[in-house]
């Protein structure tokens, strides 16, 4: 993964001579992408182009956008720097497109091989976005409104299979187009000045100039903003409508759950889909790695890339790197490192157990908060030690881990889960989950590790996987009470039972391990761990502060002294025009949305998001 700083630029004519202004927007937009380095600290490119206009009221100005990207070589590390620039001859009105991307296209050979015609100038998969325009929009001949080449560009964008955030340039109808992948597993955030028009769009909130008003960019939508108009036109389109996205909501079932299929051929097909998405993973041409916690979620990750990793996945060739490394991070005796380690031993990965003194993570913990743009309290809780583990990984030059995130939504994997009063009720919430990922784990993997320049990849999110598991009847998926005291995830456990191939019952993982019991991130890396960031904000909160909390915090008011701490911390380094607002609030059980809240009295009256908080479920709930 990389970053990208795009930015648009107006001044009145005559302030200053063209040369200039040139020189100043790429000026400005190397400083937003020179703060992005941390996500791509191997090639910095920019492309800039400015030019005269009338404005709606008659005045004469100049106008500019310029690209600028931070690279994060995985993909052909010899070439590849972006932002990549196309000059097509060969369609009726030649064109030159200019695209930049962070981010993975998994099936950018289909593209390739489908446009043997298509200038590609070299093997990255993130040339596949401006291939897609050309094959979309420009080869059909009409380009003659934002509107209409927005909606052909999303069409075509349905076909993709990755993560990411992008934008393609078409410089002769000045068309930028800005789009996000389905899940949002790739940050984006886009900056509006004083009267709502498109001033910047960056991959993370602290590279947006502060003069403008900064919101997060939706997943699964690309925008589309005329240039050349005098009000720069624009127009925003979902290019991801999977009908399970209404599933919140909509009526219950719908259609792509009414199938009719065997547990059996469910846990076939779930072992089938996941299977292809992690080998879609890793494709990779650097040294690469998994997170390796010993929860379920991991360990089936880490055990799919042991079975196929003597040969590379593109073409079946002998691995360049066939002996993944495996990493765990925990306080000393954390029930995570005892598990990673009995798994790594099973897999034959070259582990790396770490472990982190609480004086350690609370030293760091502003700079996690600075990185990971989020004052909310989970995510920060389970991205300190992710931050500290990044750091460590990157140290043994690994560039590329995959990670089991996005699981625990799509299964209603979480403690709380327990508790869902019926099977729309448990299917709706995992519904609701996946839709906020982006602003919770999606976040956290991606920026804890992109702190140190490490791309997480997340096969459970894959759309494959994601449609495939949201059309299972959620009584199959259904654990605690609803379904006879199932544990939670037990059609995933069960569909890797007899290993990866699905008939090698001595290759599957460890029973104890396949059915140990769900642990969060900030649970599982020790109990302490949690504990001592609640004790510490008791000492340095004072009563008489968090008194005073919805008065110094009216939105989204902390619940907690250590909300309120890390809230403090959130505003001191983002003094920005909407940065309150990219963050969601509300009240949470053991990850929970607040909807789930109310399926329990006990859940009311907590305001702790850790699954220790459900009594009664997890086997060392709070006593309290």
């Amino acid at each position: 993964m990389c970053g990208i700083a795009l930015l648009l630029q107006h001044v009145q004519e005559g302030i200053i001579d063209p040369e200039a202004f040139e020189k100043d927007l790429r000026g400005k937009a190397l400083v937003s992408s020179r703060i992005l380095r941390h996500r791509g600290p191997d090639d910095t490119g920019a492309w800039q182009s400015s030019w005269r206009m009338t404005d709606s009221g008659g005045e004469k100005k100049l106008r500019g956008i310029c690209i600028a990207h931070e690279r994060l070589s995985i993909v052909d590390p010899e070439h590849g720097v972006q932002p990549f620039v196309h000059k097509l001859t060969s369609i009726a009105a030649p064109a030159t497109l200019i695209s930049a991307a962070n981010g993975e296209v998994y099936n950018h050979k289909d593209f390739r091989a489908a446009s043997p015609d298509y200038p590609f100038s070299c093997l990255s998969d993130c040339e596949a976005f401006a291939c897609i325009y050309a094959k979309s929009v420009l080869e059909k001949g009409d380009c003659a409104s934002i509107e209409d080449a927005t909606a052909k560009f999303a069409k075509g964008m349905s076909e993709l299979r990755g993560v990411f955030s992008m934008c393609t340039y078409d410089v002769e109808h000045k068309f930028l187009f800005v789009g996000r992948d389905a899940i949002g597993v790739v940050p984006l955030y886009i900056g509006y000045d004083k009267s709502g028009k498109v001033g910047a769009v960056t991959s993370e909130m602290k590279s947006i100039p502060h003069h403008l008003r900064v919101e997060l960019f939706p997943p699964g939508k690309v925008l589309g903003v005329d240039l050349g108009s005098p009000d720069l036109k624009s127009v925003t389109l979902p290019w991801y409508t999977a009908g399970w996205k209404n599933g919140d909501t909509g009526p219950f079932p719908y259609p792509e759950m009414t199938v009719t299929r065997s547990r059996e051929d469910v846990t076939r097909g779930l072992r089938d889909v996941l299977v292809q998405s992690v080998k879609r993973r890793m494709m990779c041409d650097v040294p690469y790695g998994v997170l390796l916690s010993g929860g379920l979620d991991s360990s089936i990750v880490g055990s799919i890339v042991s079975h196929f990793r003597l040969h590379r996945v593109e073409d079946g060739s002998e691995a360049w790197y066939p002996r993944p490394h495996s990493f765990c991070i925990g306080l000393k005796g954390s029930p995570d490192l005892a598990a990673s380690e009995q798994v790594a031993k099973h897999l034959g990965t070259v582990h790396h157990s770490v472990e982190f003194t609480v004086q350690e993570a609370l030293d760091v913990l502003p700079d996690v908060i600075w990185h990971l743009e989020t004052y909310d309290i989970t995510t920060i809780r389970a991205s300190t030690p992710m931050w500290l583990l990044a750091r460590r990984i990157k140290s043994y030059g690994i560039k590329m881990v995959l990670t089991g995130e996005g699981a625990d939504e799509l299964f209603g994997g979480y403690l709380y889960f327990h508790k869902a009063p019926s099977d729309e009720e448990f299917h709706r919430e995992t519904v609701r989950k996946v839709k906020a990922l982006h602003q919770y784990d999606c976040l956290r993997a991606n920026k804890s590790l992109m702190a140190w320049g490490v791309e997480g990849r997340v096969p459970f999110l894959d759309v494959d996987v994601i449609e495939y598991t949201m059309s299972i009847d959620p009584s199959m998926k259904r654990c605690g009470r609803g379904a006879d005291g199932a544990i939670e995830k037990k059609i995933l456990r069960d569909a890797f039972a007899k290993g990866v191939s699905g008939n090698e019952p001595e290759r599957s993982l460890p029973h104890d391990l396949l059915y140990r019991q769900k642990e969060q991130f900030s649970d599982g890396v020790g109990y302490n761990w949690i504990d001592s960031l609640r004790a510490f904000a008791e000492d340095h909160v004072t009563d008489e502060e968090f008194a005073r909390a919805a008065e110094k915090f009216p939105i989204n008011t902390p619940p907690t002294k250590e909300g309120y701490w890390y809230r403090t911390i959130f505003e001191s380094k983002f003094p920005i025009d909407g940065a309150i607002d990219t963050v969601p609030g509300g009240p949470s059980v053991a990850c929970s949305t607040a909807v789930a809240v109310e399926w329990d009295a006990a859940f009311k009256a907590s305001a702790d998001p850790s699954g220790r908080a459900v009594a009664g479920v997890h086997d060392s709930a709070y006593k309290e």
